[in-house]
């Protein structure tokens, strides 16, 4: 068997590693349920979230990933104290991330048409309406959204076939600078233009009483989900990049990193579009069409909109395609370490699988539009984005989190001893009540949250 490829640098391990966490959660879902819960509020709560969540979970995929040098099928496997069945995990998790690409894709798809519609002026004659009515033509239009869910696979794969170091790692790199550079032009034209002072206060100052409007309850929950969510976590996307790495650092410093770097992007993803919304008088809490209907109004309004929406969409469409190669690699490795496929072959089949697997996601828009799988108005991309966000994570992270910290999985000595070494910031010992009865504790009432809110809403 060939000798296990390996990242070439720390920077290519963070860089992708972020690049795997950002993605459509930060960018997207984060600026419209910070607009929905009253903006400086949530953030706070956000952050703190992160912390107690996201930070923890983390390092332990990091762990397992390192301890073991294998992708998650065969990392549980090896870890796990003999007669015990934690590797039944294993292929669920990589079932999660053909289910995340399965809708994924199409989105990225759209942000790539969205772009070129952008750069070739269409926005500018956009008037009341005009925007939804684009969204919904581009969504009745299904060999259309195939081509460009298509180009975005195609374009991920191939940089995954040229290797960790020379494509992925490489790629991951550029993308990311290229994203972090787009996104700072970004925020200094939003936060120049005329009225743009009221979407900062809106977005930057806490408003208690707004927040009790929007009830705290609802803000705490929507906050865990969203940390818990943006990062990636529990279907081993973070654990490959453990495998890849050395022991020079501790986990703990390089999971604080990565998630400084997550939420930097979200909380730049929020300074471009509220001073954008309440500088054109747009409802910064317009919810999932904030994106697709609510900012190209914007751009038709905005002097020089043609490339502000041009250079938005790029950014969007990088931090879709960071997280589309982060997770396209992972699949990658479970067929290259568990089925002793070449890269070239893992890449090519799996390529054709997920074109075909994202069919069904843009036909639920058109031909298969009359099948609700979720309750009325909902379409199949609903229902996939419920079985990973809602299913896989919440129940992965719960198992990766028992694993670590309970004697009958790997244990917590294991994971403390693969945690601290290295050089940097280790694990707190006194997080121990935490991670083993707290956090267990919370992701199973998100887990248990997100089905009540489905299945009450059908």
């Amino acid at each position: 068997m060939a000798e296990r490829e390996t990242l070439a640098s720390r920077l290519g391990f963070i860089l992708l590693s972020a690049g795997c966490a950002i993605g459509l959660g930060n960018v997207w879902r984060f600026p419209y349920i910070t607009g929905q819960y009253g903006g400086a509020v949530f953030v706070l709560i956000y952050l703190l979230c992160l912390i107690l969540i996201g930070v923890p979970v983390m390092v332990m995929e990091f762990a397992i990933g390192r301890a073991s040098g294998k992708n998650i099928a065969g990392a549980l496997k090896d870890l796990e104290p003999e007669g015990t069945k934690w590797h039944y995990y294993g292929p669920v998790a990589i079932a999660g991330n053909y289910l995340l690409m399965m809708f994924y894709t199409t989105i990225t798809g759209w942000l790539l048409y969205y772009f070129f519609s952008a750069i070739s002026g269409k926005f500018e004659s956009f008037e009341a309406g005009s925007a939804a009515d684009f969204f919904s033509a581009m969504q009745a239009r299904p060999l259309m959204q195939t081509a460009f869910m298509a180009v975005s696979v195609i374009i991920g794969f191939l940089i995954c076939m040229k290797g960790l170091q020379k494509g992925v790692e490489r790629a991951s790199k550029i993308m990311m600078l290229g994203l972090f550079a787009i996104m700072l032009i970004l925020v200094l034209n939003s936060v120049m233009l005329p009225g743009a002072t009221e979407g900062l206060k809106f977005y930057l100052i806490p408003d208690f009483e707004r927040a009790r409007e929007s009830g705290f309850t609802e803000i705490i929950f929507a906050a865990m989900s969203q940390a818990f969510f943006t990062l990636s976590i529990g279907m081993g996307g973070m654990e490959i990049f453990g495998s890849y790495i050395e022991k020079k650092q501790s986990l703990t410093g390089e999971a604080i990193r990565i998630v400084i770097l997550d939420t930097s992007v979200a909380i730049m993803a929020g300074l471009i579009i509220f001073p954008a919304c309440f500088s054109y008088g747009v409802n910064p809490d317009s919810g999932p069409g904030l994106l697709f209907v609510t900012l190209p109004n914007v751009f038709a309004k905005m002097d020089g909109g043609r490339i502000w929406g041009a250079l938005f969409f790029l950014f969007m469409a990088f931090a879709a395609a960071t997280t589309l190669i982060a997770v396209f690699e992972n699949i990658i490795a479970y067929w290259m370490d568990c089925h002793g496929w070449t890269r070239k072959k893992a890449s090519l089949v799996n390529m054709i699988a997920i074109i075909i697997l994202s069919l069904p996601c843009i036909l639920g828009y058109n031909v298969l539009s009359s099948f609700h799988p979720l309750g009325e108005g909902t379409q199949i991309l609903d229902l996939e984005d419920f079985l990973i966000s809602s299913t896989i994570m919440p129940l992965g992270s719960l198992l990766f989190v028992i694993f670590c910290a309970h004697r009958r999985g790997w244990g917590w000595k294991n994971f403390i001893k693969e945690a601290d070494e290295g050089k940097g910031i280790k694990f707190p010992l006194w997080l121990r009540v935490h991670v083993k009865w707290i956090l267990p504790v919370i992701i199973a009432f998100i887990f248990i949250k997100g089905y009540q809110d489905i299945f009450s809403a059908m």
